[in-house]
């Protein structure tokens, strides 16, 4: 809603937030605090900046509408959950906005950047630290921004603090995308030349606070994304090269002077009591006992869950680097023990090695595939493993996400060379926690290679070439259930993908034989017979289709385009709706 209303200024813990239903922490000061009183000391400015948090740093708390901030289940619009009712897309025009997280029609939190932005100058400290902070503000700003363009194309772009009196620059047309995104873009350069490689003024803060290498990290995000829309969508060369540019100028910069690395340990950058310490994680939001937690680890243990789908599992390769469909090494799918067998590492690191099915035990999925990527065994019987008291820690942003943005961006510029796939996906494979390593992945033309042989999936879409599509398979098995395929194939242009009754494998789980069971099982076998794959969504009318473009967009809420008529200003609506 275009509405906005003076900010309350209160002291946010570094646990970011206030504990409520959104699992927030806020502690309000006694004293009754003014803009006018407020600024007048750099640790005031700092406790305002974690105001923000919250919006772009979820966790495993709610966040950007999503629930467990996008992990696991909490973004299941895509083709790696299999549901017994599939996620549909928006068929709607919503009557108002409403929600107040960056993707929506809600531009309050660009009002409190743009307000951060002009106070900050007032307030008695260093050019230094009023570059520096000044940077975390404009970071913040782009950040929202880079959400609502997602979400809703061309956008009003407000770059300064507007009163209600400023009519005709609040109630502005949509400017073009790509000029919202240019704003942004000048946003992420000025923080990352200005924002502090460390925040001294903060003790015991080590990765919990936004630092130039978080600001890059999420640049190279941010940038892959708007330079493969331009791509694929907009068919905007010049614009696609530039934002293509920047994500890998980002990413280089995180790979060349972050000082980070690979972990060894897959599993342990979801289900750690501790990341601080974690070489591969940029940023992570902290939980506590008796201060702020969270209930992910709880539900992938002792909860019915979403289960993955067939075609998510099938996209692991064989331990030899091929996919299921060309490997020697591939045992099949009859039974889970093949399915795991000769299998990337990241399988067995992501979901169960046993079945669990409806029937046979109360923690059952969907599918019959469980993922365990959030588990941790030995909380399992803990009060920290348990209800909504869980207590592991979340990733905000990690580096072997920022491997890959580099690699992708790179092989979408058409420059992909040997070296960087040895800088990226290939340190991605030999994670040393892994008694079974991939071997290395190869480039010779556009083929990829293992062992120095070249090989193409018949599994490819035929539309995107082969190197490219064993780029885009490492991510989605890396970033798996992380909240990123959605919108994958969004800015891909691949929401095909995502159709059930064209892409039966979404919709289908594990194979199973019900005479192995001794008990009765609810479960839907495909074709309604005794043994074969489980159908999750066995209903016609559950089905999701993808029938209309339209929905790569969210459509404008109808309540803002009345109130632009209101002011003489046409609002214009997104294609289709």
């Amino acid at each position: 809603m275009k509405t906005f209303k003076y900010i309350v200024l209160g002291l946010v813990l570094l646990g970011f937030g206030c504990k409520k239903q959104d699992e927030f922490l806020t502690k309000y000061p006694l004293d009754q605090l003014t803009d006018d009183t407020y600024w007048t000391s750099e640790n005031n400015v700092r406790t305002f900046a974690y105001g923000f948090y919250p919006n772009y740093f979820p966790g495993y708390a709610s966040g950007f509408d999503l629930t467990w901030g996008g992990y696991f289940s909490g973004e299941s619009l895509n083709d790696d959950f299999a549901p017994t009712t599939p996620t549909t897309f928006v068929r709607n025009v919503p009557a108002s906005a409403s929600g107040t997280s960056p993707s929506s029609w809600y531009f309050n939190n660009v009002r409190r950047a743009n307000l951060f932005i002009n106070r900050i100058q007032r307030v008695p400290m260093s050019a230094e630290a009023i570059s520096h902070w000044t940077g975390i503000a404009r970071f913040f700003r782009g950040m929202e921004y880079a959400a609502k363009v997602k979400s809703y194309g061309d956008l009003p772009w407000y770059g300064r603090v507007l009163n209600e009196t400023d009519e005709a620059e609040l109630y502005q047309t949509r400017q073009p995308r790509t000029a919202v995104m240019d704003s942004v873009l000048a946003d992420f350069k000025y923080a990352a030349a200005n924002v502090r490689a460390v925040d001294a003024g903060v003790s015991n803060a080590n990765k919990l606070t936004v630092t130039k290498m978080v600001v890059l990290a999420f640049m190279s995000r941010v940038f892959l994304y708007e330079g493969t829309w331009q791509k694929y969508q907009a068919n905007n060369t010049a614009k696609a090269t530039e934002y293509l540019e920047a994500a890998k100028w980002a990413a280089n910069e995180v790979m060349t002077n972050g000082g980070y690395q690979v972990t060894a340990n897959y599993r342990q950058l979801f289900n750690s009591l501790d990341l601080g310490t974690n070489p591969e994680i940029i940023m992570y939001r902290k939980y506590q006992q008796g201060l702020l937690t969270h209930s992910l680890h709880n539900y992938v243990n002792k909860e019915p869950q979403t289960g993955a789908s067939k075609n998510a599992v099938e996209s692991y390769l064989c331990s030899d680097g091929l996919p299921i469909s060309v490997s020697p090494l591939y045992q099949g799918d009859k039974g889970i023990n093949n399915v795991m067998a000769n299998r990337d590492p990241r399988i067995s690191e992501t979901f169960a090695k046993e079945l669990r099915l409806n029937g046979v035990v109360s923690n059952f999925s969907t599918s019959g595939y469980a993922c365990i990527k959030f588990f941790n065994d030995a909380l399992k019987d803990q009060t920290n493993g348990n209800s909504n008291l869980n207590d592991t820690q979340a990733p905000v942003i990690r580096y072997g996400e920022v491997l890959m943005n580099y690699v992708e961006a790179v092989a979408e510029l058409g420059t992909l060379t040997q070296a960087d796939l040895d800088l990226t996906i290939n340190k991605l494979r030999q994670r040393g926690g892994y008694t079974v390593k991939l071997p290395a992945l190869q480039v010779m033309g556009n083929q990829p290679a293992v062992n120095g042989v070249a090989y193409d999936d018949p599994k490819r879409d035929p539309s995107v070439s082969p190197i490219l599509w064993e780029i885009r398979r490492e991510r989605r098995v890396e970033l798996m259930m992380e909240g990123f395929r959605n919108d994958d194939l969004k800015r891909w242009k691949k929401y095909p993908y995502l159709d059930t009754r064209a892409n039966p494998d979404i919709n289908l789980g594990a194979w199973i034989n019900k005479a192995d069971y001794a008990k009765t099982l609810s479960v839907t076998i495909q074709n309604n017979t005794t043994e074969g794959y489980i159908v999750p969504a066995p209903k016609a009318e559950t089905q999701r289709i993808f029938d209309n473009p339209k929905v790569y967009l969210n459509p404008i809420p109808l309540d803002q385009i009345k109130l632009y008529q209101d002011h003489g200003v046409t609002l214009t609506q997104n294609p289709g709706w």
